[in-house]
C-alpha cells in the first residue's frame, strides 16, 4: 500500500508540475487587470503627499552625513510591539518614492488589514509598492489577491516559491511537494523586511497577523525588530531585488488559481475599507504613529548613532546551491560570530535544535581552557506551539548541558514581563474588554494556518493547567562579548540553516549590544522563566545508572523512551536569589517542576514523547 501511495503521489506530482499558466491566460489576465485598474489620486508634489516624519528625516540625515569611509547610522531596537507597529505605520505614511516588504506570514486579522490598507493608501497617491511574501503562510484568499492585484498600478504583489503554481495549498497538493521535489517545495522565504526609500529599514522577526504585536489577546509572541536609517539600507534594497527578481517569486498573474480567478471574475472588484476586531485599539495605534513627541519619546530618543551596521541576507532558492558559501552569507556570518565568542554569548531563540555545524562550534568552544559563558534563552513546551520541534530540544538537553555548557532558561507561558507588554499593547481597551481577550473558556492557545497553509484548521500548543492569556518565544537574537549583536529572523536550527532563507542586522556597538542583552535577560528571571538543570543525585549508584540508560537512549535513532531524562525544570524558591546550577547552593533554592510545567495531561505530551522517542531523522526540517 505504500508503494501505491507513493507512485500516486508522484503521479500527481508530476501532473500538478506540468500546470504551468500559459502565455494566453497569463495575456488575458494582465488586460483584465490593465483594463480595471483604477487610477491614482492626484498628487503632483514631488514626495506624493508624504506626511512629514521625524523618524524619515533622522534616516535622512544620517544617509546625508554618511561617507564610504564613514557611514553613520541612527538604530532603534524594537523590542516593544506598540513601537514596532508604530513606527512601520509611520514610515508607510512618510514614503515619498518606495516601500518594499518582505514577509514569511500575512494574515487578515487587524494587524494584516491594517498594513496591507495603509501600503495601498501609499500606493495610490505614487508611492511605488512592492509585496514579496512566501506563499505558503500568506494571503491565501483568491477573492483578496484579485483585489490586489487591480488595487493600483503602483502596487505590485509577488509570492515567493508557490507550490504547483498555486496562491493556495491543499493537502494533495502538499503531499505532492514532498513527494516529487522535497527540497524546493521545503525551501520557504523566512526574511522579514520592510524598507522606506531605500534609506531605513525594519528587520527581525515579527510577521503580519496579530500575535506579533500583542494584539491576539489568546497567545501573543514576545519578539523583536530593529530599525536602521543609513547606508546599511542601500544593502537592504539591493538583497530586497534579488528576491524579487528571482525565478521563485511569481507575479499573481502567472499563478494558475488567481489568473483563473481574474478572468472568471473579470468586473473590477475594488477595495473596501477594514474591518476590524478592535477598532479603537488600531485608532490609537495610528494616532501614536502621527505623533511627533510620541514617536521622539519611543523611536528617536532611545536610538543609538553608530557607525559599523551590517545587514545579510542569505540568496533566494539557497538549496539550490548548498555548497556555495555566498548562498548562506548570513548563516555563515551568524556562525562565525558564535565562533568568536571570548567571553559570554547570549543567545534567544525559538526552537534550541542545533545543527551539526553548530553542535561542532559550541562543543569546541566547551573545551577551552577558559570556555566563554553560553546563556540561552528557549521556549518551555507550556509557551511553545511548535511541540514537535520542542520535542527534539528536550531529548538532547543532557548534551547542551554537559558537551555544550549551555546555561538554559525556558520561557513561562504566563511569563510577567510579556503580560507587561500585552497591558501596554492593550491599553485603549475597556478594562472588561481587555480582560476578557485575554482570558477565554476554554484552553488558550494560538489560531494558527495548518501546515497546508489553509485556516480552516487550527493549530493549538498544549493545554495548560493553568488558564489565562498565553505567550510565546519568537524573538531571534545573539549578544557576543557585550560588543555586538544581531537581531534577524535566524532560528537557531537545522531549518534556518539549510533550508530556509533568513535576514538580519548586525550592530557593532557595545551600547545597542547591552540593550538587545539586557532586553533578552530580562525574559530569564524567575519571573519569566524556568531553569533547566541536572537532575540531584540522591542515590549515587541508582543515579548512574539511570543517567547510563538515559545516555544510551539518547544516543539511538528510535526507541528513545527513557522517562528519566538527565535534567528537568526548576523554579526559584521563595527569599532565594537566582543563581547559576553550577553554584553549590543551587538544589537548596531551586525546587524541581517537572519536565514540562505548567502543562496539562493531554495527547500533546504523548505526541512530545513520542517525537522524542522517533523524531530525530527530522530534526533538519521540523
Amino acid at each position: 500500500m505504500s508503494k501505491h501511495f507513493l507512485l500516486l503521489g508522484a503521479v500527481l506530482a508530476l501532473a500538478l508540475q506540468g500546470c504551468t499558466v500559459s502565455r494566453l491566460h497569463v495575456r488575458q489576465a494582465q488586460a483584465i487587470v490593465a483594463e480595471t485598474t483604477p487610477p491614482s489620486s492626484d498628487c503632483s508634489g514631488a514626495d506624493h503627499c508624504a506626511r512629514p516624519s521625524p523618524v524619515l528625516a533622522a534616516a535622512e540625515q544620517a544617509m546625508a552625513q554618511s561617507t564610504p569611509d564613514h557611514p553613520q547610522h541612527i538604530v532603534t531596537l524594537l523590542a516593544d510591539s506598540e513601537d514596532a507597529l508604530a513606527a512601520r505605520i509611520n514610515l508607510i505614511q512618510a514614503a515619498k518614492h518606495s516601500i518594499d516588504v518582505q514577509t514569511y506570514i500575512w494574515d487578515q486579522d487587524d494587524v494584516g488589514q491594517l498594513v496591507l490598507d495603509q501600503l495601498v493608501q501609499a500606493a495610490r497617491r505614487g508611492v511605488r509598492v512592492r509585496i514579496l511574501a512566501d506563499q505558503l503562510f500568506s494571503f491565501g484568499n483568491l477573492a483578496l489577491l484579485n483585489r490586489l492585484a487591480r488595487v493600483d498600478s503602483h502596487l505590485k504583489v509577488k509570492l515567493y516559491n508557490p507550490t504547483f503554481h498555486d496562491a493556495e495549498t491543499d493537502p494533495a497538493e502538499f503531499a505532492a511537494g514532498i513527494v516529487c521535489c522535497f527540497m524546493k517545495f521545503n525551501q520557504r522565504m523566512h526574511n522579514k523586511v520592510l524598507l522606506v526609500d531605500d534609506t531605513v529599514g525594519i528587520t527581525g522577526g515579527r510577521n503580519y497577523q496579530d500575535r506579533y504585536f500583542n494584539w491576539d489577546g489568546d497567545f501573543d509572541y514576545v519578539d523583536r525588530d530593529v530599525m536602521v536609517g543609513g547606508p546599511a539600507a542601500r544593502d537592504m534594497a539591493a538583497s530586497f531585488e534579488l528576491f524579487w527578481h528571482h525565478k521563485r517569486s511569481v507575479p499573481l498573474t502567472r499563478l494558475r488559481d488567481v489568473n483563473q480567478y481574474i478572468r472568471r471574475h473579470p468586473a473590477a472588484p475594488g477595495w473596501p475599507a477594514p474591518t476590524f476586531r478592535h477598532p479603537e485599539r488600531v485608532a490609537r495605534l495610528e494616532q501614536d504613529a502621527q505623533d511627533p513627541l510620541w514617536l521622539h519619546a519611543h523611536l528617536l530618543a532611545p536610538a543609538f548613532h553608530t557607525s559599523q551596521v551590517e545587514f545579510f541576507s542569505d540568496l533566494p532558492a539557497k538549496t539550490d546551491a548548498p555548497t556555495r558559501r555566498h548562498a548562506l552569507d548570513f548563516t555563515h556570518h551568524v556562525m562565525q560570530l558564535v565562533a568568536s565568542a571570548k567571553h559570554e554569548v547570549v543567545l534567544q531563540t525559538p526552537y534550541l535544535v542545533m545543527s551539526k555545524q553548530a553542535q561542532r562550534i559550541f562543543r569546541t568552544m566547551h573545551k577551552r581552557p577558559d570556555p566563554p559563558r553560553i546563556r540561552v534563552s528557549t521556549n518551555s513546551l507550556a509557551s511553545t506551539d511548535a511541540f514537535a520541534v520542542y520535542a527534539l530540544s528536550y531529548k538532547h538537553r543532557k548534551r547542551y548541558l554537559r558537551d555544550f555548557g549551555f546555561q538554559i532558561q525556558e520561557m513561562k507561558p504566563h511569563a510577567e514581563a510579556a503580560e507587561e507588554d500585552y497591558a501596554i499593547a492593550n491599553a485603549d481597551l475597556p478594562p472588561r474588554l481587555a480582560a476578557a481577550t485575554g482570558r477565554r473558556e476554554r484552553y488558550p492557545g494560538v489560531e494558527t494556518r495548518a501546515m497546508f497553509g489553509s485556516r480552516g484548521k487550527r493549530n493549538r500548543p498544549a493545554p495548560l493547567i493553568e488558564r489565562g492569556l498565553r505567550f510565546g518565544l519568537h524573538a531571534k537574537s545573539i549578544v557576543v562579548d557585550d560588543s555586538f549583536a544581531m537581531v534577524g529572523s535566524h532560528n537557531f536550527d537545522p531549518r534556518s540553516d539549510h533550508y530556509n532563507t533568513e535576514a538580519g542586522v548586525i550592530v557593532h556597538d557595545r551600547q545597542f549590544a547591552n540593550a538587545v542583552r539586557a532586553s533578552i535577560l530580562r525574559l530569564t528571571g524567575p519571573d519569566n522563566a524556568w531553569v533547566i538543570a541536572p537532575r540531584r543525585v540522591d542515590v549515587p549508584v541508582l543515579s548512574q545508572v539511570n543517567q547510563a540508560i538515559g545516555d544510551i537512549s539518547e544516543k539511538l535513532p528510535l526507541f528513545d523512551f527513557w522517562p528519566y531524562r538527565y535534567a528537568t525544570s526548576y523554579d526559584l524558591k521563595p527569599g532565594c536569589t537566582p543563581m547559576a546550577p553550577s553554584d553549590p547552593a543551587f538544589f537548596s533554592c531551586y525546587e524541581p517542576v517537572g519536565d514540562f510545567p505548567g502543562v496539562a495531561l493531554s495527547f500533546k505530551l504523548i505526541y512530545t514523547r513520542l517525537i522524542t522517542a522517533f523524531g530525530a531523522g527530522a530534526s533538519g526540517i521540523l
